[in-house]
């Protein structure tokens, strides 16, 4: 599934962020903000190539243990991997608060992609991964999410 970077995140209407301690508890909301693809690689389609910082890697590894955003009940495997079967696969996405009014949208094997295939995002969202609080988002508990733009009037399975 391909998305040029920074381009406007469609494949979804709303969000929904899944407890993980639970695996069921969860919200969803219509985003009041805009959404960014950053990631979205498939087989074929040139990519920018390059370092990144450590600490970046070590946040987006950071969001990926707290946030679970839009997973679905199928994987994707890495298709840019040689061997098929060797393929990490993923399932579901990360928001990452950019400037006011935009999150950016990236699928869960965007630390993969970074890693084994060094993939390098725009430096905005570098940025902004860097910024996030780990902190506060690691400390969150369900009702409340590792994210700070989720609205009052988010539907909630509680139970």
């Amino acid at each position: 599934m391909f998305y040029e970077d920074l381009s406007a995140y469609e494949y979804l209407d709303e969000d929904a962020f899944t407890d993980p301690e639970s695996g069921v508890y969860a919200l969803w909301y219509r985003p009041a903000y805009a959404r960014l693809n950053i990631g979205w690689l498939e087989a074929g389609k040139p990519y920018p190539t390059g370092t990144v910082p450590p600490a970046f890697v070590a946040g987006l590894k950071a969001v990926q243990r707290v946030q679970w955003m839009n997973v679905c009940l199928g994987l994707h495997a890495c298709d840019l991997c040689p061997e098929a079967d060797a393929a990490p696969e993923g399932t579901g996405e990360i928001r990452i608060p950019g400037e006011a009014g935009t999150a950016y949208a990236a699928p869960f094997l965007i630390t993969h992609y970074v890693t084994a295939h060094r993939y390098r995002p725009p430096q905005v969202f570098v940025d902004a991964v860097l910024a996030v609080d780990l902190a506060a988002w690691s400390a969150a508990r369900w009702p409340d999410v590792p994210f700070p733009w989720v609205p009052d009037d988010a539907e909630r399975l509680l139970e």
